[in-house]
Formats: C-alpha cells, structure tokens, sequence
C-alpha cells in the first residue's frame, strides 16, 4: 500500500469518529480546513507569479513566452514543410 492510500485509509478511519465529525461540523474548522487545503494552489500561484516579475525586470524570457515561442516554431516548421511538398 502506498503512502496516498495509507493516509486516504487513516484519514477514512479519522472521520468516522464522532469526536471529529462534531468537530467538522463547526464552521471555524471547516474554514481553517479549506484554508488549508487551498494553500498549496495559493503558495504555486505566488511563486510562478513572483517568478514572472523577476524574469520580467531582469529582461528574460518567461516560462509562457518561451513556451507560446516553440509553439509558433512548430507551426512555421509545419508550413515550411507543406511549402516543401508542393
């Protein structure tokens, strides 16, 4: 069993004790709950948008730039190609 199903496992087992799920129903915890789990979507956020800024200031190019440049690469190798066929 691996470590996902161990905790998933536990964390069934957790639940279904009453201590906990009267605990659950208290809004403050359920906040504190969701927080919590919405922070590391929050804290990738901040550091790719951090790291935008910085690239930005120091005239490099971005993670999105260079990838919408190979983008446009790969379609103009594709129309060199068709313009080679005909």
């Amino acid at each position: 069993m691996d470590l996902k199903q161990k905790l998933m496992q536990e964390g069934m087992k957790l639940m279904s004790n009453p201590k906990v799920m009267k605990l659950m129903q208290d809004e403050r915890v359920m906040k504190a709950v969701m927080g919590a789990m919405s922070l590391p979507a929050k804290l990738s956020t901040f550091t790719e948008e951090a790291g935008e800024s910085v690239a930005k200031k120091l005239n490099m190019a971005t993670k999105a730039e260079v990838r919408d440049l190979q983008r446009t690469i790969r379609k103009l190798e594709d129309q060199i190609e068709t313009i080679k066929r005909k």
